[in-house]
């Protein structure tokens, strides 16, 4: 039983401290303060704020997912909702 204790004794003092990292971005980086549709907006609210889409990829699986691509970002849409927007460098 001592055996025990002290083995698990010893592994609290083996084991080091946990560590993170933290990532910094900064605020003025283009690629965070492009603008962007938010989740949610409807295709139409997108066309009218962005214009029409340098390309239209055809709908995909169940639910339909379609992707709207402009010079900046993509558009992710379900049915006719913004899933995401992911900046394209």
């Amino acid at each position: 039983m001592t055996i025990v204790r002290t083995l698990l004794l010893l592994s609290l003092f083996v084991t080091g401290p946990a560590w993170a990292e933290t990532l910094s971005v900064p605020a003025n980086d283009p690629a965070v303060a492009a603008e962007r549709p938010t989740r949610g907006s409807t295709m139409s609210t997108v066309q009218g704020r962005y214009g029409e889409p340098v390309t239209r990829h055809a709908t995909v699986g169940q639910p339909p997912i379609t992707r709207w691509d402009y010079p900046r970002f993509s558009v992710y849409f379900e049915n006719d909702r913004v899933l995401h927007a992911v900046i394209v460098k």
